[in-house]
């Protein structure tokens, strides 16, 4: 009988073996992930989210879906039902650095105590509300600032670990450098 090592909360062997596999089958790295959003009342829309794909077939794994709610504050016209749409690629961003970092720290020997993000974002709404064009619609600046305490790794290693995890980011790098957005519309009649 096997022991299994969990660190962080993530299954090491099983990390590692899924490493192991991409290593043997580059395919299975290919992912496709999907939300579909409605409108509600107002600012209000919901989003759900459920299956995948991967290596491209349609992965039904989740027993559940995942429903979230997209609303404005009242400063914005909102009843306040939900974060609004940049708060949430705020919380995309912590989330992505957070499995990036707990994940990479177990399989490197790293325990980890504690772990957290703090992220903010600067935005002018001036475009968005059609008064000019001189400014960009979205945040000017993104600031992440994490916290860690662990008990078996330097400050430096730490460290290392955090910039290795802005590097490999997925939501870091679809925010630092862009990627095409393709958008259709179909009109009821």
């Amino acid at each position: 009988m096997s022991t299994i090592t969990v660190s962080n909360g993530i299954d090491v062997p099983a990390l590692l073996g899924t490493i192991d596999a991409i290593n043997d089958q580059p395919e299975l790295a290919q992912f496709t992930f999907k939300a579909s959003t409605a409108w509600q009342s107002g600012t209000h829309s919901t989003a759900k989210i459920g299956s995948f794909q991967h290596a491209g077939a349609e992965d039904e794994s989740r027993l559940s879906g995942f429903t979230l709610q997209g609303d404005e504050p009242p400063v914005l016209l909102g009843k306040d039902s939900g974060p609004n749409a940049v708060e949430l690629l705020l919380a995309a961003l912590g989330f992505c650095y957070s499995v990036g970092y707990v994940a990479n720290a177990a399989a490197r020997g790293i325990e980890l105590e504690e772990m957290s993000y703090e992220i903010e974002g600067d935005i002018d709404l001036h475009a968005f509300l059609g008064l000019g064009n001189d400014v960009r619609a979205g945040f000017t600046e993104i600031r992440a600032k994490a916290h860690v305490k662990s008990s078996n790794a330097t400050e430096e290693q730490l460290k290392e670990l955090c910039t290795y995890v802005q590097d490999t980011s997925p939501v870091r790098d679809v925010l630092a450098n862009g990627v095409p957005v393709r958008t259709t519309i179909e009109v009821s009649g």
